[in-house]
């Protein structure tokens, strides 16, 4: 399964999307449309994708993602019918008209969206702002649903409660074509990192020589295939460390490392600690 553009068409009604919902778990792949798109996780944990950054996430997450930014959230231990539930709302640059991002009322909002692409975490007492601004909209219709995105774009805008996600994604990120490669790299990526993954099979997915592959890669990420991988094995060792109680030998294999000595060395160089110290960082 590669990246896939998302085709997304507001109802008649409506000049933007959105979306409540509630389903046993978040299983989009990474994924890109044009629309910006603003989530917020009401109940779900597991890993965050957007650009070249994986991160955790938990309840509570809100995330604002650039048009054609690649993005996707995967649950983790979710099961039940409503176990993954979610507030996201998607709209274009011209939301509200051609012309309403050129008036001067709305020159904070468009210089929020255009610093977007990194994806922009918001937190703090913004995020509550955010929050219930965004639960409102659920139940406005109309006038106040589009006067709602407004205010809740208006806050983010205003606001130093906010956190790029993907910096160097953002600035390498120029060409369409190049982005979509990197998309299909990154999916693959998220798909098999826990596998053995080799340079070959990589560069053939978006056809390049090997040596072509590291040239693009290296300028996409500022980091080797190699170190990225690893990025995402450590990131699913953590997860397992802080959620379960699974022993440590476990944790390595089941992250994609095949050797608990070399598991053992990169997990203390990347985070600071060994597994057993980080796993003790979060025993009551």
């Amino acid at each position: 399964m590669k990246a896939r553009f998302e085709q997304i068409n507001p109802k008649q009604e409506s000049s933007f999307t959105l979306l409540q919902l509630s389903q046993p778990q978040f299983a989009l792949p990474y994924h890109f449309h044009p629309q910006f798109e603003l989530t917020w996780i009401q109940k779900s944990s597991g890993k965050r994708y957007v650009g070249g950054n994986v991160a955790n996430y938990a309840e509570g997450d809100l995330v604002l993602v650039g048009s054609n930014t690649p993005h996707c959230w995967l649950s983790e231990n979710d099961t039940s019918d409503d176990s993954a539930q979610a507030i996201v709302v998607q709209f274009t640059i011209d939301f509200a008209g051609e012309s309403f991002m050129k008036i001067p009322e709305m020159v904070e909002i468009k210089n929020l969206l255009q610093k977007a692409t990194p994806g922009i975490q918001i937190i703090g007492k913004t995020r509550q702002q955010v929050i219930e601004k965004l639960a409102s909209c659920v139940t406005n219709k109309g006038f106040y649903k589009l006067v709602g995105l407004i205010e809740m774009l208006y806050i983010i805008a205003l606001s130093e409660d906010t956190r790029q996600i993907d910096t160097q994604f953002a600035a390498t990120n120029n060409s369409f074509s190049e982005s979509e490669r990197f998309q299909k790299v990154f999916q693959y990526l998220i798909e098999n990192y826990r596998n053995e993954i080799t340079l070959d099979s990589v560069a053939e997915i978006v056809h390049l020589t090997p040596t072509a592959f590291c040239r693009f890669f290296k300028a996409a990420t500022h980091k080797t295939l190699v170190e990225v991988i690893t990025d995402f094995r450590i990131n699913q060792a953590c997860s397992l460390l802080s959620n379960t109680d699974k022993p440590i030998l476990e944790v390595c294999f089941e992250s994609g490392f095949g050797n608990i000595s070399y598991f053992n060395k990169k997990f203390k160089a990347i985070t600071g600690n060994t597994p057993m110290e980080y796993r003790k960082l979060f025993v009551e």
